[in-house]
């Protein structure tokens, strides 16, 4: 179920079997720049709650924090460079079954209102963390700096959420029941779906991006605002 277990983490690990560690990093590469609908942050929990308990997945947890942030980092420079190159294309193409032209707004709204810190933000927020590469590389924000906010985001999110399920996954209680932990993982990740969903239904759109010209004034203004970007970071 779960469209065929497009969102369920433990059918993603199931499949790469012993190349469960390198799919998840395939997986987090796809969500952080292409696909939104993945479920990165349940993956990374996943991974590492599978990590600790020695047998599904057997991979240092080391290696596993390495390569799944170096996976999200590379994501989000591709995002960036495909921002810079196709970027205004990409953002007014018209709502299709994938694409929906409110959670770019969401985006430039989030964008706009944090600045260098939405690079990093955005990490735990699914869906706007997919398009804000593609919305800073769209406003020209300088590489170097969009690097360094990315790498920061990287290690915090995928670091961090492999480490908590790693050392939760220590807990007795939960090694004895994890076939219920992994429901509620399920679950948790189609929290942030459903209230995309009800505040769309119950938010009014923000006429400032209606129109291209005004999406794309807002990132550039952005960026060529170094001095209080600075202050702002």
């Amino acid at each position: 179920m779960l469209l065929d277990g497009l969102l369920d983490p433990q059918t993603w690990i199931d499949r790469f079997g012993a190349y469960a560690l390198w799919g998840v990093a395939l997986i987090i590469f796809i969500e952080c720049w292409l696909f939104p609908f993945l479920p990165g942050d349940s993956l990374l929990f996943l991974i590492g709650l599978l990590l600790s308990q020695s047998d599904e997945v057997n991979q240092p947890i080391w290696l596993a924090c390495v390569v799944l942030t170096a996976s999200a980092v590379a994501s989000n420079v591709v995002g960036y460079l495909v921002g810079a190159r196709v970027g205004p294309a990409i953002f007014n193409r018209p709502d299709s079954r994938f694409f929906k032209q409110q959670h770019v707004d969401q985006t430039f709204a989030f964008f706009d209102k944090y600045g260098n810190r939405a690079i990093v933000l955005a990490r735990f927020v699914p869906i706007v963390r997919t398009f804000i590469t593609l919305a800073a590389g769209v406003g020209k924000m300088p590489m170097k700096r969009f690097v360094t906010y990315s790498a920061i985001g990287g290690v915090l999110w995928a670091t961090g959420v492999t480490l908590a399920g790693y050392w939760l996954g220590q807990i007795d209680f939960l090694e004895r029941h994890i076939d219920l932990f992994l429901i509620a993982i399920v679950a948790v990740s189609l929290l942030p779906a459903v209230v995309e969903i009800v505040r769309a239904r119950s938010a009014r759109r923000d006429e400032r991006y209606d129109e291209e010209h005004e999406r794309l004034r807002v990132l550039r203004d952005k960026a060529n605002e170094p001095a209080a970007d600075e202050g702002d970071s």
